[in-house]
């Protein structure tokens, strides 16, 4: 069994994103209503953040609701909310205890008042702490993040503020949720499923992916760390042949 001491610390994934897939099977499996795959999936959310902020991870982005989850059972939706609502106030002498700020990103906007408004609360409580991002995407979905980029983009060019071709790849990221951020190395999907699911399109360009059958629910420390190890032996090419690759190292 893996653990964090066995990692280099050389080679750490600066931003891990995670897309916590599999609440609902875990918990349909057992004969249980979804949510309680929901409410154990919170305990994962728990120890994964520890786990990351002990190995020394930088930023770890957690893909928690999407905006096309709107669309599931008005009951489900108000469970979640109320779970999200419970593990922001539980949680939030733990963030400031250990130097942990937390960031948001999505459509915070239509989140309910009462959990914005806690939301917003430990976003301004941690703000200034140095160590481990703890970005939670909320209401979150990747083609309107980058369709809100390019009209802000169009009315700075209409405002003439900014020359058409001045602009760039880092412009576009400059006006993305996740400005501010490194790009994530490492993209980890639980419950087996191959797809992005309409999260982080532009910043994913480079990531390494890894998808792995493990329920959420059950996605433990050891294979939080397993996944990192697993980045730490990818060749990460960046469009250069291996041979390059190697010959820089």
């Amino acid at each position: 069994m893996l653990t964090s001491l066995e990692l280099d610390p050389q080679k750490l994934p600066r931003h891990v994103a995670i897309i916590m897939d599999g609440n609902g099977r875990w918990a349909q499996s057992r004969g249980l209503m979804r949510l309680m795959g929901h409410k154990a999936g919170v305990d994962t959310v728990i120890r994964t953040v520890r786990a990351a902020d002990e190995i020394g991870i930088s930023v770890l982005t957690l893909y928690a609701f999407s905006s096309e989850n709107w669309k599931r059972p008005a009951s489900e939706v108000s469970g979640l909310m109320t779970l999200l609502k419970s593990y922001l106030e539980s949680e939030l002498a733990s963030m400031l205890e250990n130097n942990i700020r937390l960031r948001c990103i999505g459509r915070m906007d239509k989140l309910p008042r009462e959990v914005r408004e806690t939301l917003q609360a430990s976003i301004e409580k941690t703000s200034i702490n140095t160590g481990l991002v703890l970005n939670l995407a909320l209401s979150y979905g990747s083609r309107d993040e980058v369709v809100g980029a390019v009209k802000e983009i169009a009315e700075l060019c209409v405002a003439g503020k900014l020359p058409v071709e001045q602009i760039t790849e880092e412009t576009i990221s400059a006006h993305l949720y996740t400005a501010g951020l490194p790009d994530p190395d490492l993209i980890v999907r639980t419950g087996g499923e191959f797809r992005l699911s309409n999260f982080l399109l532009w910043q994913a360009s480079y990531a390494e992916i890894l998808v792995t059958e493990v329920h959420w629910p059950d996605f433990t420390r050891e294979d939080f760390i397993s996944a990192i190890a697993t980045f730490q032996t990818r060749q990460r090419r960046f469009g250069r042949t291996g041979d390059q690759v190697s010959d820089k190292t």
